[in-house]
């Protein structure tokens, strides 16, 4: 029989946890579905939908589906203890304290794929794929709570705005393309991929920048070679391409992009078309442009749809020895994929601080031989793995809680971030019709069946070693790879590795040529120390396109066009 002191103090337990702090979300709709979030920052200097990252210093964010896969929607949700949540995994660990808290309503639709399958899923309204800013978001202007995790009393939030429409704004492409300093060079075209809106099941386009040589108007019989720039979504043209002069105080993107602006548009530079595709898509900002069972067939949309057309308007050569790619980062795997996925279409690839390009080295993790993705353990020890760094070694962020971190942004890989469309481009769709996950986002196991999939279809470094009998002599000049040695997301260890397997190829041996910067941090691109692409996007290109064309035009089979476009 219970005492009494035990009855009590199980009495005052369960009192206790009743009266733990929710957070009450009032939706404008009782129809909405997608995924909400709810931020908690300590200062006011951004609003808290704008201070959530991957690192240490984020503010923290909880996040719950609404409507989706089957639940119903609602018209109130509340955020409680069993709330994931990032840095902090639940509500009551917050300290108690004064903070800004503001609630995001990231607006799913249902798309009913060309398989058959049906997922829910944010769709790209223009912005490039990010759910802060993503307009029809609704959302709340921030409110200031004292926050106590004993209180009974809710946090309430009303989300009573829109995150406003694109149209008409600086970063509206039609207003970018109109331009009238620039517009004589740099055209936008509306692509509408019938690969893409097969899979999607709905209209699906593409976004393609065109960056027109000097002089194309007043020679019409030239024709031209082109240079795939691969890069993350950009409301512009990348590299930067600007006409106004800088300021005193201007960052040096805009610096060196207004030296980029003067040298194309004088003659300076070798004259080709430069092509950059906007490729944003449910699962991230960017395809990867590859062909994959979840994202859809981007690397057929853009090499067999969108490049064709783009050299019919605009008087490319079309010919493979006539095209070049290059990208960092993200576009770094992407300038090297492309090569080497279609090794006859392109002359020359060059990636700077690639993603992963060998799945021993994901980013810091072995997908072949770690059975955990977040820790590694002794037999009496274990350590966390980290994830980003600075150059000095000093650790800004665990796998473990970036993983968390996505999972707050969006269950079943919709997080719209970095792993979760690694996971999306990478895996075999699952039975539910969402990617197959290759670890778990709470424990980090890694499932190996699919990590296979992963190597038999993605892993650049596998893919060289099996197909090099063939893939080899189709690559010989063409392979070209820039990293800094202080990588903050360790991506220089996957290079180390790709070269030390090309470096022991035959028949052919590999050529392919590596630059490591010594300290230098993600992106370093090759060149001068400081030379990091972040700051020097448009100073890369203008190093790059006199390579690029040389190569060309020495490797160019006889008969080749080298001369029209040379004036």
């Amino acid at each position: 029989m219970m005492t009494s002191f035990a009855a009590i103090a199980l009495l005052l337990t369960s009192t206790a946890a009743l009266a733990q702090r929710t957070v009450e979300v009032t939706l404008p709709s009782k129809t909405l579905h997608g995924h909400l979030i709810v931020i908690f920052s300590k200062d006011d200097k951004s609003e808290p939908r704008m201070q959530m990252d991957e690192q240490y210093q984020s503010a923290q964010g909880f996040g719950v589906d609404v409507g989706l896969d089957g639940a119903a929607s609602a018209a109130t949700v509340n955020i409680d203890a069993k709330t994931f949540g990032y840095p902090l995994r639940s509500l009551p660990e917050i300290p108690a304290g004064d903070y800004f808290v503001q609630g995001v309503f990231n607006v799913y639709e249902e798309f009913h794929l060309g398989n058959g399958k049906t997922v829910w899923l944010p769709p790209d309204k223009g912005e490039g794929q990010h759910w802060n800013r993503k307009p029809g978001n609704p959302y709340n202007k921030p409110v200031k709570v004292h926050f106590d995790p004993k209180s009974s009393a809710p946090i309430k939030l009303t989300l009573d705005a829109f995150l406003p429409e694109m149209k008409g704004t600086p970063q509206d492409p039609e207003v970018i393309a109109a331009n009238p300093a620039t517009s004589r060079w740099l055209k936008y075209m509306r692509f509408k991929s019938e690969k893409l809106s097969r899979f999607w099941g709905r209209d699906t386009y593409l976004g393609a920048w065109v960056l027109l040589p000097d002089g194309f108007d007043e020679h019409p019989n030239a024709k031209y070679p082109l240079v795939v720039w691969q890069d993350h979504f950009s409301y512009g043209m990348k590299p930067t391409f600007t006409a106004a002069p800088p300021t005193g105080d201007a960052v040096p993107r805009l610096v060196s992009g207004y030296r980029f602006f003067q040298d194309w548009t004088t003659g300076r530079l070798p004259r080709v078309i430069m092509l950059y595709v906007q490729n944003q898509n449910p699962y991230y900002d960017d395809s990867y442009v590859v062909d994959s069972a979840n994202v859809g067939p981007y690397g057929s949309a853009v090499n067999e749809e969108l490049i064709p057309a783009v050299e019919a308007q605009f008087r490319g050569i079309g010919a493979g020895w006539a095209r070049a790619t290059a990208g960092g980062s993200t576009g770094g795997w992407e300038a090297l994929a492309t090569q080497i996925f279609y090794p006859d279409n392109y002359n020359g690839a060059y990636g700077a601080c690639p993603d992963p390009v060998d799945f021993h080295a994901y980013q810091n993790i072995d997908l072949y031989n770690d059975t955990n993705a977040f820790v590694r353990h002794g037999d009496f020890g274990s350590v966390p793995i980290a994830a980003d760094r600075k150059p000095d070694g000093s650790i800004l962020a665990n796998t473990g809680d970036e993983f968390a971190f996505e999972q707050v942004l969006g269950t079943h890989g919709r997080s719209t971030e970095q792993w979760m469309i690694w996971q999306a481009v990478f895996s075999p769709q699952g039975a539910d019709g969402y990617p197959a996950p290759v670890l778990d986002p709470i424990t980090g196991v890694i499932d190996k069946k699919v990590v296979q999939y992963w190597q038999d279809h993605y892993d650049l470094a596998a893919i060289l070693q099996r197909d090099w009998p063939t893939l080899g002599p189709k690559l010989e000049g063409k392979l070209h790879v820039a990293v800094g040695d202080g990588d903050t997301y360790f991506l220089n260890n996957a290079v180390h590795l790709l070269q030390t397997q090309l470096d022991s190829t035959r028949n052919p041996h590999s050529d392919a040529t590596f630059q490591y910067g010594p300290g230098m941090p993600h992106c370093y691109v090759g060149g001068p120390s400081e030379y990091t692409m972040q700051q020097n996007s448009a100073n890369w290109a203008q190093r790059l396109l006199p390579m690029m064309t040389e190569h060309m035009i020495k490797t160019a089979p006889a008969g080749a066009d080298v001369k029209s476009w040379v004036y």
